[in-house]
């Protein structure tokens, strides 16, 4: 009685909004001229800049995404952001690991001198994985090549590159600017594997290699530089080191930074942002994490080429329960989409996804791209071993607010043993996940369900599909009955 005396007396000022998730809505079906679901586009907007052939992004989790993650989804249209829960330098080397994937044209590949021998060889080949070699003299001249046949059954390891390598006057060679097209020709023609490029004085500048044109051939939507490299993002934080590993990452190619905050809507990841923005220009930067139109807008004034969406819908986070704080994550996709139409910014689903259905509505509900991490952690590209429990396979996935996150991290920053546990925050928890397969099967049972989404929405495009889309809010029964009921188990 009391409490509603002083609420007569101090009306609240504000009445409370909805939030609504994804299951709380449905998609109104529309007239579809759509005669397949193979007549639809995926290509999205990653960046202002960068855009990919499917909208599916591998979150930037240390249980989710290495440089085997970031290459199948790479090959299949999408990227793969390498989490930075690591030392710099091994977050370079997965950067690396990446590029050095699939190569039309490698800028800088590694060489060997005629005068280093085959142990020298060998020990290149281990450390790089690579069989083949230019050949060049310390002025860069090309001088030959050397692959593993001109190795294979030499007993004396001391024995000269030189002497065993395929020199140059034997060699196939071009020019730098070759086309595709002219490559496949040359290898074709001559049955070679490698094809040094050399300026007018035969000085090295380049190489192609076979397995990476058969590469190219295999995988047409794959997310590619101009270069004809994987495209691949890296994560970084707001402070300490951050403009150290921005500049390196930079300098490795990583084509996408996204700042990792959980709470992006902060004086901290704002003027991070601006002096990110600042010293490299031309970098596409992904900032977040926000829920609300007001984070879009300043995230998006201090120079972000997209904003990530979500706080507290991941399934391994648990910041709500803690903190309190979060917005129902398709309600802040829809209202931050609204809030982005007008800069051009793209904005990322992080967070929520389930079912192909849900990356349906976050795309309708204006996002071009999702980030998933749950349902990629349980597959073999994600980092760590399966785990086999009563009779089932799991692997294991942990929020990057986690207490296990916390000390991994803390670990890197500090040798002081008493520093690990002071003052933890958690916000995430751990655990094991099924155990799912290959992450090309998994994806492509989401894009599946988004084709088939986009046909009931008669969408022939991602734009298509937030422009045609209508919401209908469902009850608890409702979405009982949108799940499978009334079978007995077979």
């Amino acid at each position: 009685v009391k409490i509603c005396w002083l609420l007569s007396i101090y009306p609240m000022k504000n009445e409370f909004p909805l939030g609504l998730s994804y299951d709380d809505v449905l998609l109104e079906p529309k007239y579809s001229v759509i005669k397949s679901r193979k007549n639809v586009s995926l290509r999205t907007d990653l960046t202002k800049n960068i855009e990919i052939n499917l909208p599916i992004v591998s979150a930037n989790m240390d249980t989710v995404t290495e440089s085997k993650m970031a290459i199948t989804l790479a090959q299949m249209g999408g990227i793969g952001i390498i989490h930075r829960f690591t030392t710099l330098e091994r977050q370079i080397e997965e950067i690396k690991k990446v590029k050095r994937f699939t190569n039309y044209i490698i800028d800088n590949p590694f060489t060997l001198f005629p005068e280093q021998t085959i142990n020298d060889y060998e020990e290149l080949t281990a450390d790089t994985g690579i069989n083949g070699f230019p050949v060049v003299n310390k002025n860069g001249i090309l001088m030959g090549i050397v692959t593993r046949r001109d190795v294979a059954f030499q007993t004396n390891k001391n024995k000269t590159i030189k002497e065993v390598m395929t020199p140059q006057p034997k060699l196939i060679t071009a020019k730098p600017g070759i086309s595709l097209e002219e490559a496949e020709n040359l290898f074709s023609k001559h049955r070679i594997e490698k094809l040094p490029l050399v300026d007018k004085k035969n000085k090295l500048v380049g190489l192609i290699a076979a397995k990476d044109i058969r590469k190219t051939i295999s995988f047409p939507d794959a997310s590619r530089d101009k270069r004809g490299q994987l495209l691949v993002g890296a994560a970084i934080g707001v402070s300490g080191d951050f403009m150290e590993r921005a500049e390196k990452l930079i300098k490795n190619h990583a084509d996408i930074l996204v700042l990792d905050i959980a709470h992006g809507h902060s004086a901290l990841a704002i003027e991070a942002l601006k002096t990110l923005k600042k010293k490299f220009p031309k970098q596409e930067v992904i900032a977040g994490n926000v829920a609300t139109p007001e984070g879009v807008k300043d995230l998006i004034k201090a120079g972000a080429d997209a904003v990530k969406i979500g706080v507290g819908p991941g399934s391994a986070c648990t910041t709500r329960i803690v903190a309190g704080a979060g917005v129902p994550q398709l309600s802040a996709v829809l209202n931050c989409a609204a809030a982005a139409k007008k800069s051009g910014v793209p904005i990322m689903a992080d967070g929520g996804i389930r079912y192909p259905a849900d990356v349906v509505k976050a795309l309708a509900a204006g996002a071009t791209t999702v980030m998933i991490g749950n349902l990629l952690a349980g597959t073999d590209e994600a980092p760590g071993v399966i785990i086999n429990k009563s009779g089932r396979r799991y692997k294991f996935y942990r929020g990057m607010a986690s207490f296990g996150a916390n000390i991994s991290r803390r670990a890197l920053d500090t040798n002081d043993d008493n520093l690990l546990y002071d003052n933890l925050m958690i916000e995430g928890t751990e655990g094991l996940v099924p155990y799912r397969g290959k992450a090309q099967e998994v994806i492509d049972y989401l894009l599946n369900g988004l084709r088939s989404g986009m046909s009931y929405n008669n969408a022939k495009t991602i734009k298509d599909l937030s422009k045609n889309a209508k919401f209908i809010r469902i009850t608890e029964n409702s979405l009982k009955e949108s799940h499978p009921h009334d079978l007995e188990k077979t």
